[in-house]
């Protein structure tokens, strides 16, 4: 290697250290015997923003320049002063293949102190590291050898291994080597047979040597067995020593082009880096506190990785010849100085950039010259800004203890709503908390239990309890995966009359350390036990105008869309409502017992053809969970393929209909048929028609899309209509590209809100009438409760003297008799100004707080519902 190659970069105290081999200046005539290793301590400028020169030094070595190497550099503690020192590792050729090493340590003032020397018969190549003493550690043969300035003695460690991927101190062990080596197993283990993959992972393990005590540390200290294998450097960040105990926390960069995060010997976190084979990691602590991964890569790439939460790459730079991390401009905390190659100057630090990924940035070849001003009003605006936020956070920290404040409000509702819901079902008197116990403090003297009020006329409190009429037809629960859905299959005597359907599910037992009311998301699904097979073929499609009229009439009654994604149908015949929650939680109990309670709103019709609706609960029964179950598959879903047709319950279709979403897809193709869709259906998807539902088809095939149930109508021989029902958005997106490659490529394929255009402009003109039959119903009441008002008004005038005669009635010659003598005038003054009086009070209606809250809650629900299809259909 050419001296002018040899170059050692070392950050030390905020300086950059740069060592070199040089040719000593040698007198003419004699031979050129001496290399002379040259330091140059640099330092940063803020004023020009230049590294500077600070100081230089050299030391003679005897030698031909030939040579003559620099192996490694590094800062290691001198433990005669406890002095934290630059250590230079050089390498000097002798004959009959003997190397002989030198060990420099390098001063404040320059100058060189051999530390110590040593020969060896083979050349240092493998994991050469440097720690304090100073010493020198590196592998041959797969042994671990090192050398200290106490002993100035080669020893060996009585250890094999194949890598050594970190060195350093930790607390109460001194100096400690990290290693991989083969995994000892046990007899039991050895003697078992294990897979190809197993033995890969099972026949290496990490481990660590105390050097000073010459003791083995376990390797699941650090990180767990199976990592050893992949792990190529480790950065400990945090070591101590607690009840006996090692604590560690370290990151790991691995073959698998990983960064990962270990704490306490377990995976806290994992992060893919941006390049290939990383050969080294360091920690820099920067001005916000945050921890930076520094990760160097072969290819002259690096990386930087922060932990804010989880791991995350945050910056990269390309054709990085050398990466430092210290104080170089004295704030301190730590700062990344990348050095880059340039081939275009000579000088060693031409191109560069400082920075630690926040306020601090310095980068070779900008003109800092003229900012200096603007730094100076940068800095003002900085504190400026600071206050500022202070004083936001101040306020933000009072905001979020009014809002706990609130919370804690709300969860008190709620646990009285909750238990007054247990107490009806249970069919209990539920007693209200005095205010004492709420700690509220009453503003007048007032009853502790006052007489409930009478409710207002006309106006029912709905009571949940078993209706005379028989609504629930069956109670049913069944286990999708990680969740528990419950159904009630619906009566066909009342399924026109019932609409905004839900299902409630209530602990049965002490509820104290859980909410009783168990969170679950509802849908209503209809299906049509009756309905032809699946049209695959397009010779048997139904007319259009036909097909239209039968989708209008199966969503006619649609009252309500359930915002958790689920695409819920009108209640009607072979109706069911399903309520899906997660099951994990449940199974905390070991056996669970829930009280399931339907909710509904029942409309009923009146002389004026005027629907009211009227709330319903009714309890339908109670179903019980256990772990036992669960293991003996009683509650699970059993779809299996018969005959080309899929067998199954109706409550398992509903069952997975429940757990899944619902997409509809537009396929318009303008230059061929849609043939292939059903071939796609039948072939690559291996789909059969269910035997309950024929017009849906589950799928069989092997992977993430088993068990998805897809639907295939065709409006035409150019258009349909493809919906699906998937677990989530993957097996989603494995259909669509499953069939974008049987599709032509003329084919547009368009996602549907939910139903089609038709059938959501006949809801809308629904929506339309009923908003405006309940606004036209409101006025009507308004005037209704006013009747009695305007009839006492009309006794008033029947007793007045002008009798039971009109205006319209009036002659004009009685009007001028009147206004001849003094008291016709003053009568007819009189009823001039009752007229009047009569004129604003009819204009000026008033109405009672009850009546106008319940026009206004008509009036907002229809508008509401007529809103929502308005947003399907844009």
């Amino acid at each position: 290697m050419l001296l002018s190659e040899q170059e050692q970069f070392l950050s030390y105290n905020g300086e950059v250290l740069i060592f070199q081999l040089s040719h000593s200046k040698h007198v003419e005539g004699v031979a050129d015997k001496t290399v002379d290793l040259c330091v140059r301590r640099m330092t940063f400028n803020r004023d020009t923003k230049l590294f500077v020169q600070k100081s230089s030094g050299a030391f003679s070595v005897h030698g031909s320049p030939l040579k003559m190497e620099i192996i490694c550099c590094s800062c290691t503690t001198d433990s005669r002063t406890g002095i934290i020192l630059p250590c230079i590792l050089m390498k000097k050729r002798k004959r009959n293949n003997v190397v002989k090493y030198l060990l420099l340590l390098l001063h404040s003032s320059n100058q060189f102190e051999q530390s110590f020397q040593f020969k060896l018969d083979y050349e240092l190549k493998e994991d050469i590291k440097l720690f304090g003493g100073p010493s020198v550690l590196w592998r041959h043969a797969s042994k671990l050898f090192y050398i200290s300035a106490s002993t100035c003695t080669v020893l060996s460690a009585p250890i094999q291994l194949s890598s050594v991927v970190w060195t350093g101190e930790i607390e109460e062990e001194g100096p400690v080597v990290l290693g991989i080596r083969t995994a000892c197993l046990t007899e039991s283990e050895a003697e078992a047979e294990f897979s190809t993959s197993d033995r890969a992972i099972w026949s290496s393990e990490l481990f660590g040597y105390a050097v000073r005590a010459q003791k083995m540390l376990p390797g699941t200290c650090f990180m767990p067995h199976a990592y050893g294998r992949v792990v190529s450097s480790v950065c400990v960040c945090k070591s101590e020593t607690l009840r006996k105990q090692l604590r560690t926390s370290l990151v790991a960069i691995t073959q698998k082009n990983q960064l990962i995060w270990f704490q306490d010997g377990l995976p806290r976190g994992v992060c893919e880096l941006p390049y290939e084979d990383p050969y080294s990691v360091k920690a820099a602590v920067t001005s916000s506190s945050d921890v930076l991964f520094i990760v160097s890569f072969a290819s002259g790439n690096v990386c930087a990785v922060q932990r804010r939460g989880s791991l995350q790459v945050t910056s990269k730079w390309q054709d990085v010849k050398c990466v430092l991390v210290d104080d170089f401009i004295g704030s301190g905390s730590e700062q990344l100085l990348l050095l880059f190659r340039d081939d275009s100057s000579a000088e060693v630090l031409s191109t560069f950039t400082i920075t630690d990924l926040g306020a601090v940035s310095y980068a070779s070849g900008n003109n800092y010259k003229h900012n200096v001003a603007a730094a100076e009003g940068l800095q003002e605006n900085g504190l400026l800004t600071v206050q500022a936020l202070q004083t936001r956070l101040q306020a933000g920290c009072t905001a979020v203890r009014e809002l706990q404040q609130h919370l804690g409000l709300i969860k008190r509702v709620i646990l009285q709503s909750c238990k007054a819901l247990k107490d009806l079902v249970e069919g209990r008197t539920h007693v209200l908390p005095t205010a004492k116990e709420e700690g509220l403090a009453p503003l007048w003297d007032e009853v502790e239990n006052p007489p409930p009020p009478p409710p207002p006329l006309g106006q029912e409190t709905p009571v949940a309890q078993q209706a005379p009429e028989r609504l629930v037809e069956s109670l049913w629960q069944r286990v999708v995966g990680d969740s528990l859905v419950v159904g009630v299959q619906l009566a066909a005597a009342f399924h026109l009359s019932l609409s905004d359907a839900s299902l409630s599910l209530v602990l049965d037992q002490d509820s104290s350390l859980a909410a009783p009311v168990i969170k679950c998301r509802n849908k209503v699904t209809k299906l049509d036990r009756a309905s032809s097979a699946l049209p695959l073929s397009p010779c048997h499609i139904e007319p259009p105008a036909k097909k239209m009229k039968l989708d209008l009439c199966g969503n006619r009654d649609l009252k309500k869309e359930f915002p958790q994604g689920c695409s819920g149908a009108g209640l009607g015949a072979g109706r069911a409502v399903t309520a899906v929650t997660s099951l994990s939680p449940l199974l905390a109990f070991h056996r669970v017992r829930c009280a399931v309670l339907l909710h509904a709103k029942r409309q009923a019709l009146h002389r004026d053809s005027l629907q009211e609706s009227k709330e319903i609960s009714v309890f339908c029964g109670k179903i019980a969970l256990s772990l036992e179950d669960i293991s003996s598959g009683k509650h699970s879903v059993k779809l299996l393929r018969d005959n080309g047709y899929c067998t199954g319950s109706m409550e398992d279709i509903l069952a997975v209909l429940a757990v899944s979403a619902r997409f509809s897809f537009q396929v318009v193709s303008a230059a061929c048929t849609l043939t292939p869709i059903a071939s796609w259906l039948l072939g690559d998807m291996e789909c059969t028609p269910l035997k309950e539902c024929t017009d849906k088809l589950f799928c069989h095939k092997a992977g993430n899309v088993y068990g998805t149930v897809l639907s295939w109508t065709l409006k035409n021989p150019l258009e349909g209509v493809l919906t699906l029902f998937c677990r989530n958005l993957t097996v989603l997106f494995q259909c669509l590209h499953s069939l974008r490659r049987v599709l032509p490529a003329s084919c547009d394929v368009k996602l549907l809100r939910s139903g089609s255009k038709d059938a959501l402009t006949e809801q809308l003109a629904l929506a339309l009438e009923k908003e405006m039959l309940t606004s036209r119903s409101s006025f009507f009441s308004v005037l209704a409760s006013g009747s009695s008002f305007f009839s006492k008004e009309s006794k008033a005038e029947s007793s007045s003297p002008w009798g039971a005669e009109s205006d319209e009635e009036m002659s004009a010659a009685a009007v001028a008799s009147l206004l001849e003598s003094k008291e016709g005038v003053e009568q007819f003054r009189k009823k001039l100004q009752s007229e009047r009086d009569k004129s604003e009070l009819s204009m000026a209606q008033t109405m009672t707080a009850a009546l106008y809250q319940e026009m206004t809650w008509k009036t907002a629900e229809a508008q509401l519902s007529s809103d929502m299809v308005v947003w399907r259909l844009s």
